[in-house]
């Protein structure tokens, strides 16, 4: 696939923003902000994702791919800008998420970034070789369209509070 071709399959929301910092009463440290890559081929669970970034107001850009391949592609290109997370759903046609955690954890410029899981799969296999290969978390996808959004607004603080090194 071309790098044309992949970009033509990225989707990028814009979100209205809200300092979340001010609301808890503590300052949090302020990093810069950067996009998130959802790596999902359900176009459903993606506007899922989509929507619940609009209305929790993350700030963060959303970059969506396909499968693992074009997240290799999209992480791989020096005029995109790096991810503060990934979100990577299994199942995927072309390369799947065990796959694609292979490979880009296993490359130098690629294992800091961050990969929570996001899934259907309940396999103890599947936790097990992703946890391995150093995910940051395992989070089975909800249903409910509340617990969905409440999941989305625990992984949004996950990753608000981290501190990255300076250097990543």
């Amino acid at each position: 696939m071309s790098q044309q071709d992949y970009k033509t399959t990225l989707l990028l929301e814009e979100v209205d923003t809200v300092d979340r910092s001010k609301e808890s009463g503590k300052d949090m440290p302020k990093q810069g902000i950067k996009p998130v890559l959802l790596v999902e081929d359900d176009t459903i669970d993606a506007m899922a994702v989509k929507k619940a970034f609009k209305y929790l107001h993350i700030k963060n850009n959303l970059f969506i791919v396909a499968n693992g391949e074009e997240a290799l592609d999209y992480l791989r290109d020096k005029d995109n800008p790096r991810p503060q997370i990934v979100l990577l759903d299994l199942n995927m046609p072309k390369m799947g998420g065990i796959e694609f955690m292979k490979i880009a954890k296993a490359d130098d410029q690629l294992k800091k970034v961050p990969v929570v899981i996001l899934t259907t799969s309940k396999a103890e296999q599947d936790r097990v070789i992703t946890f391995n290969l150093g995910a940051a978390g395992y989070i089975m996808k909800p249903m409910d369209h509340n617990d969905f959004i409440g999941m989305m607004e625990k992984i949004h603080q996950y990753w608000e509070m981290t501190l990255f090194p300076d250097d990543y």
